[in-house]
């Protein structure tokens, strides 16, 4: 059994001559087999190994569990980081369940280590078994056939060497070899669903195929194969309907409809993935929220994700982290004198006696009707005005409709009021109020600047 496991790491491509290797060790069977492996690995092929471990603060003797690895790891000769997390604590603020909670910490505890060591890879001693039950969780969870492709043996810097390997063979080489580990209580804890899933439905789900596990690892790569192939697809597909990532991501509505919905969904995750940088806690419900609000017959709406908001403006989807925050705002503006508005911008206002004519960042008034000092604000439910060229007024909000002006745009753009009256959505339109025509006397002049 030992010649077997060793031989299946000297074939890994990933385990290369003087490879860096930052080996997650937990203290259980399986990641002290594969350190032990890595060790025996290391004189022929030069590897640079470090481990690390993360006290979760969960159990009362997981103090002991790190007082075992430092041990192992100075028998062995191999520099250790250990660090501790409140993950319990971690979890309520959160509002997560203490194991996703417990993931995440462990997930920027040895990237962020791997970083600092300059660490070709993040090795992991997950096994086969770990694979059946990571899929028939995802299933249960209604996960797509992209989370249904489970763990990968390599995926950007993590590497799992002993993914087609069975727990039975990483335990028997364990015993041949006469190592020592540490049992975690917790994981016989049916509590959790992984060890209901790995005590209770994987017995009964051997009774009726007792090569289940070998079976469903086999699916897992058939899923991650088609799944190459659909991310190809989505990498040639991407650019054509990216609009901007300047603010998040801006995809074209009417480009991601045209799409078969295979292809769709899964460009849709990369997106995603490109807002948050991740897809944890991503469920294939979300999905068809997003989907619904791409097809909806609401032009503008939104939705909040885990990590994410997604919304439908006019014709297109804009994907962020968190919805923009606007702060409301009121400015006096003098005359003569200028603001300078919250984005850098600035409006200013002058007086002469000559008009020059008006652009969309030039308007003029009769100075006689206007109530001085001038306010620049922004928009407020409610807000009306007359346009130029109109014989009445108008709701602000239906005018915005109209330009099919975005709601979150519609708070940055400046008016500039005199009294309660609106006379210049500045840069867009002004009102027909105090015209500066001919014997207008004293014109008032209101220019805006760009940041």
């Amino acid at each position: 059994m030992s010649r077997t496991l060793l031989q299946q790491l000297e074939k890994d491509e990933s385990l290369r001559q003087g490879a860096r290797l930052l080996i997650g060790v937990s203290g259980g069977v399986d990641s002290v087999v594969l350190l032990h492996l890595l060790c025996q690995l290391s004189s022929s092929r030069s590897l640079s190994l470090s481990a690390a471990h993360l006290d979760h603060a969960i159990r009362p003797e997981s103090g002991k569990d790190a007082l075992f690895v430092e041990k192992l790891c100075g028998e062995w000769g191999v520099p250790l980081t250990v660090e501790q997390v409140d993950v319990p604590t971690l979890a309520d603020a959160t509002r997560q369940s203490l194991e996703m909670a417990a993931r995440e910490a462990r997930h920027e505890f040895l990237l962020r280590l791997a970083e600092e060591r300059g660490a070709d890879y993040i090795v992991l001693g997950h096994h086969r078994d770990d694979q059946a039950e990571t899929f028939l969780l995802r299933l249960l969870r209604g996960s797509g056939l992209s989370g249904l492709s489970a763990m990968r043996h390599r995926r950007g810097r993590w590497l799992r060497p002993l993914l087609t390997v069975s727990r039975e063979q990483v335990e028997a080489y364990a015993l041949e070899k006469g190592l020592r580990w540490r049992e975690d209580a917790s994981n016989n804890d049916l509590r959790y669903l992984r060890n209901r899933v790995r005590h209770q439905l994987m017995p009964r789900l051997r009774e009726f195929n007792p090569r289940l596990d070998e079976r469903l690892g086999l699916l897992c790569r058939q899923l991650q194969m088609e799944e190459d192939f659909w991310l190809q697809q989505v990498e040639d597909v991407l650019p054509g309907v990216l609009l901007s990532s300047n603010d998040g991501v801006r995809l074209c509505r009417a480009g991601l409809l045209a799409l078969h919905p295979a292809l769709r969904v899964r460009l849709l995750r990369e997106a995603i993935r490109l807002v948050r940088g991740d897809l944890q806690r991503l469920e294939e419900k979300h999905l068809i929220a997003v989907e619904g609000l791409l097809a909806g017959v609401q032009s503008q709406s939104s939705i909040d994700l885990p990590g994410l908001w997604v919304a439908r403006r006019y014709e297109q989807l804009w994907l962020c982290e968190a919805s923009p925050k606007l702060d409301a705002y009121s400015l006096e503006l003098q005359a003569p004198g200028q603001v300078v508005l919250p984005d850098g911008g600035c409006i200013s206002a002058e007086f002469d006696s000559v008009s020059h004519g008006e652009s969309a960042e030039v308007v003029e008034f009769s100075a006689e009707h206007l109530q001085f000092p001038l306010r620049v604000r922004n928009f407020v439910e409610g807000d009306r005005f007359r346009p130029s060229d109109s014989t009445g007024g108008k709701k602000l909000k239906d005018y915005f409709i109209d330009i099919k002006l975005e709601a979150e745009q519609r708070l940055t753009v400046p008016l500039v009021l005199s009294g309660e009256q609106i006379l210049w959505v500045a840069g867009l339109r002004r009102s027909a109020f105090a015209p500066a025509g001919k014997n207008a006397g004293q014109i008032l002049r209101l220019r805006l600047i760009q940041p």
